[in-house]
């Protein structure tokens, strides 16, 4: 398994959750890594990103402000910490990977990212 998605859970609306992207991929740091979430009746869209490099992050306009991604190239390990969570971040969460020649890269979209993690549930209760 090359990405593994884990941290999802049950929360209130307005809690935070942090969620975590195992990798075992090399070089790390030569992979785009993103956030991507699917919604109940809706397509898999992207929440936030970060460069290889870890000094460039993007976000979602709706996540913006509210989200946080990171990496730590040593763990090989993604995050996302979620705050001020609401009803409508209700999704399953997928962590994605991609080759990039550089390390600061951004890749926002679906067809952009060649790996895919399992997904991670994340329910927001009103």
């Amino acid at each position: 398994v090359q990405l593994q998605a884990f941290g999802g859970g049950l929360v209130q609306a307005g809690g935070s959750l942090r969620l975590s992207c195992a990798a075992s991929l090399h070089p790390f740091s030569h992979y785009a890594m993103g956030w991507f979430r699917q919604g109940p009746g809706k397509e898999r869209e992207f929440v936030a990103g970060v460069t290889g490099s870890g000094d460039i992050t993007y976000y979602n306009d709706d996540v913006k402000g509210r989200f946080t991604v990171s990496r730590d190239n040593a763990k090989k390990t993604l995050y996302v910490q979620m705050n001020s969570l609401k009803p409508e971040d209700t999704a399953l969460y997928y962590c994605a990977a991609t080759f990039t020649s550089s390390t600061r890269v951004r890749v926002t979209t679906t067809g952009g990212y060649k790996l895919w993690g399992q997904g991670t549930l994340v329910t927001v209760s009103s």
